[in-house]
């Protein structure tokens, strides 16, 4: 079983940052791609940032030049890094993960629980 923990959420007022974190435990064997994505309320889930395995990045229109998405790989450990954050980043975020399995050796797609971020003055 692979779990996805992610910590870093809150509340901050516009122009502000915060950083989001989110740890991999469990069986694995390998990590491909690691990312995040968030959902507004009413909308659908949309791309904010991954990185593979060898650092190449990727990020959605909205976010680029404010977010920064790092990984350590000792650590299975994926970040994001928010900055001049906005009223319309306000969203639930979620960590995403491209595994191997320790157990099946097969490629395995996994989630986050999602952690809150409200930007509001």
């Amino acid at each position: 079983q692979v779990q996805l923990v992610e910590s870093g959420g809150g509340s901050v007022q516009p122009g502000g940052s915060l950083r989001l974190s989110c740890a991999a435990s469990g069986a694995i064997f390998s990590i491909n791609a690691m990312g995040w994505y968030r959902q507004a309320p009413g909308k659908e889930r949309e791309l904010v940032a991954f990185i593979s395995s060898g650092g190449n990045t990727n990020y959605g229109d909205s976010v680029k030049v404010r977010f920064t998405v790092s990984r350590d790989n000792a650590k299975n450990t994926v970040y994001l890094q928010m900055n001049s954050l906005k009223p319309e980043d306000t969203a639930v975020y979620y960590c995403n993960a491209d595994v191997i399995s320790g157990v099946t050796m097969k490629r395995e797609e996994h989630w986050g629980q999602g952690t809150q971020v409200t930007v509001s003055s």
